[in-house]
């Protein structure tokens, strides 16, 4: 599935970083691989060598550029016809407070057996930005520069710059 032009941030020989699609939250990426594979050990030795540098790229970019508190980057899913890709979430600090404003989430609470390591973490916080900014037909309002300001942003910080 082609993603419209508008979303893309830089892409390298092997990889195309985006904006995700569907998603209200600035900064929100997707690193998606160029040729078709389901899992890593299918792309080529080339492509798997970008593929650290291109990450730690985007998670500082999304730290030091848009003040993101935390940056998770994961795989997930498992949808047909979509080659390997994995998510890159900015958490800013506005993110997490509507997290804990919102009591519908506080029922996460009750699936935990015993005190946790921190008062949230990557999973509940994922959960969160994806139902709210991802499939929410009206997102919470954001603070700071919208989707389309930090896509060109990023692409003038991600073209000028090395990849480390």
């Amino acid at each position: 599935m082609p993603i419209p032009p508008e979303f893309h941030v830089f892409e390298t020989p092997h990889w195309l970083i985006n904006h995700r699609t569907n998603s209200a939250l600035p900064g929100y990426l997707m690193i998606g691989s160029k040729r078709f594979a389901d899992d890593l050990f299918e792309l080529a030795d080339e492509a798997l060598l970008e593929l650290g540098p291109l990450m730690a790229k985007a998670q500082k970019v999304l730290r030091q550029e848009l003040n993101a508190e935390r940056v998770y980057i994961g795989r997930y899913g498992h949808s047909p016809g979509h080659s390997i890709h994995f998510h890159v979430i900015p958490i800013y600090r506005w993110v997490e407070t509507l997290f804990w404003q919102d009591e519908r989430y506080r029922m996460l609470n009750t699936f935990a057996e015993g005190t946790g390591e921190t008062a949230t973490d990557g999973a509940e916080l994922t959960f969160f930005v994806w139902r709210e900014f991802c499939e929410r037909l009206a997102p919470p309002p954001i603070q700071g520069p919208n989707v389309a300001e930090v896509i060109a942003r990023l692409r003038d910080v991600f073209r000028a710059g090395p990849q480390g």
